[in-house]
């Protein structure tokens, strides 16, 4: 009688669980999926466009440097690395006293290591290759092979939108002569380092 009612009491608990075992099985699968659906998809790309500053060292006589337009665009792979490449032309000196009417234009590229430092705050290294060109001051050659490292800070607004502003050390050889109408004949280049700056705004996607 005893063997019976315990079975029977077995029964009746079984029959109670099953149901919730089966009803918390799926729902669980159902949060998974929920938080799944709501979590946010990494970037991987992102544009930078800003102000930008250039020193103006291999032209004799510059006072000033250059003011212009930065805009580079970075393709990242993780949480730190990325490449990046880095566009700039600066024609507008910040004061009047420069000879001639010199412009630069710089096309660069390479990689970038980025890292959060604390709250929305990241620092970023970079170094950079390629080529600047000088105009309005009969420079050779017309294209210089120019490369350097840089250092920046960001400060991200949310998700998509960052404020960053940094800086670098831009080396490139002309030879450029006194004065704008030589056509620097026996001049030889000579390797010059040009600080350059920049702050704007960048956009993720």
């Amino acid at each position: 009688m005893k063997s019976k009612f315990s079975v029977t009491i077995w029964a009746a608990v079984a029959a109670v669980l099953l149901p919730l075992a089966s009803m918390s099985q799926v729902a669980k699968p159902s949060g998974k999926a929920d938080s799944a659906d709501t979590a946010e998809t990494p970037t991987k790309y992102e544009v930078f466009l800003g102000y930008g500053y250039t020193s103006l060292n291999q032209v004799p006589g510059s006072r000033y440097g250059l003011m212009g337009v930065t805009v580079s665009g970075t393709r990242d792979w993780g949480k730190y690395f990325g490449v990046t490449v880095d566009a700039g032309s600066y024609g507008h000196a910040t004061n009047t006293g420069n000879p001639g009417d010199p412009t630069v234009n710089m096309f660069l590229a390479g990689p970038v290591i980025h890292a959060n430092i604390y709250g929305k705050t990241s620092v970023l290294v970079h170094a950079l290759l390629g080529g600047a060109h000088t105009s309005g001051e009969n420079a050779t050659p017309s294209v210089s092979f120019a490369g350097g490292l840089g250092l920046g800070m960001e400060y991200s607004l949310n998700r998509r939108f960052a404020i960053r502003a940094y800086g670098d050390d831009i080396f490139s050889s002309f030879a450029v002569a006194e004065g704008t109408s030589s056509t620097n004949s026996g001049l030889s280049p000579h390797r010059r380092g040009n600080s350059r700056a920049s702050v704007g705004v960048v956009y993720r996607f």
